[in-house]
């Protein structure tokens, strides 16, 4: 008899996960100018054996995600928060998904855009906004700039940023990378305005440019 896992790094093992990592910057100045509130900014990445490779576009892909996407989310979430100091300073997040070669772009969305992984994200970073994010299907040793935006205020373009992530040797085709980020704070200075102030703008500023 298979014991039960005691812990969700035993448990996303026997799912398949080969590899978890962690990326974590400080951004102290921009422009030769330092900030007066550093901010982090942190992406936790899993690598995972693709539980669909060789099945067709009619394959329910269901099953599979209420399986894994809750794990991923409790393993990353949990990874993001230590590095980051509690989902109290968190401030932006986002979410990033890329299948191998050897798979289906919907592969990689059944494990990040369902409640099974986005919900609990929410939840564990302590946000109430959709999640903003970026997938595909890519080869081996990609780079991706995965975006953030306001955990709760989608609409404040001050945390509109991205933090990028190189896969040295992931995914491989039968595998799929999901990732969690977030950050501390707002993009260095901002200073381009937000949604809720914009003056009205319309295509009535091209007239009499050309």
């Amino acid at each position: 008899m298979t014991e039960k896992p005691t812990t969700f790094e035993e448990l996303g093992a026997s799912l398949g996960i080969r590899r978890l990592t962690l990326v974590h910057e400080e951004v102290v100045s921009e422009a030769g100018t330092e900030l007066t509130r550093p901010v982090q900014k942190a992406a936790a990445i899993a690598v995972l054996r693709n539980p669909w490779t060789g099945t067709g576009p009619d394959r329910d892909l269901s099953p599979e995600t209420r399986t894994i996407a809750p794990v991923l989310a409790a393993l990353l979430s949990q990874r993001l928060t230590d590095s980051l100091g509690g989902a109290d300073n968190i401030e932006a997040f986002g979410k990033a998904a890329l299948v191998g070669t050897g798979g289906e772009l919907e592969h990689a969305g059944a494990l990040v855009h369902t409640p099974y992984f986005g919900n609990l994200v929410r939840e564990l970073l302590g946000g109430t906004s959709i999640i903003c994010f970026t997938d595909g299907r890519v080869p081996e040793g990609t780079s991706v700039h995965v975006p953030m935006w306001h955990k709760t205020h989608a609409a404040n373009r001050d945390h509109y940023q991205t933090i990028d992530v190189d896969l040295a040797d992931a995914p491989h085709a039968d595998e799929i990378c999901v990732i969690a980020a977030a950050s501390t704070g707002p993009r260095p200075f901002p200073r381009i305005g937000d949604r809720r102030t914009d003056q009205p703008v319309t295509t009535d500023i091209l007239k009499g440019l050309i």
